[in-house]
């Protein structure tokens, strides 16, 4: 049986969504986005769960690129709360939300990890 390779230019990496693991769903003038309505919702989670807290990617991203790095990941792809972006849906941005997203893309760069957003 021939040994099956990946193609050079693969990009080993990992994945996330902005909610299941940024937690503080309200921090720094973020809206609540709709899993934040959901999970708040009495019933709808298995023990209320929430992610209030997540992984705290949202305060640890510099601790979390770092192991993506130690793991030898060269992309990551992630996704926009666009919540943070426009607290009321629409209308004024949140630039503290868009900073934050500069912030971990500026650091996913400084350790020559591809983000790749979605």
């Amino acid at each position: 049986m021939a040994e099956k390779k990946f193609p050079k230019d693969f990009v080993w990496g990992s994945a996330t969504a902005s909610y299941q693991i940024e937690g503080s769903p309200l921090a720094d003038g973020t809206g609540p986005s709709i899993w934040h309505r959901f999970s708040h919702t009495p019933g709808t989670t298995h023990e209320g769960e929430t992610g209030d807290v997540a992984c705290d990617h949202y305060n640890r991203y510099k601790e979390d690129i770092k192991l993506m790095k130690s793991l030898g990941l060269k992309g990551y792809r992630f996704s926009i709360s666009w919540s943070r972006i426009f607290p009321n849906g629409k209308g004024k941005i949140n630039e503290k939300g868009v900073d934050f997203y500069n912030r971990v893309i500026d650091e996913l760069l400084k350790e020559n990890i591809t983000p790749f957003v979605t």
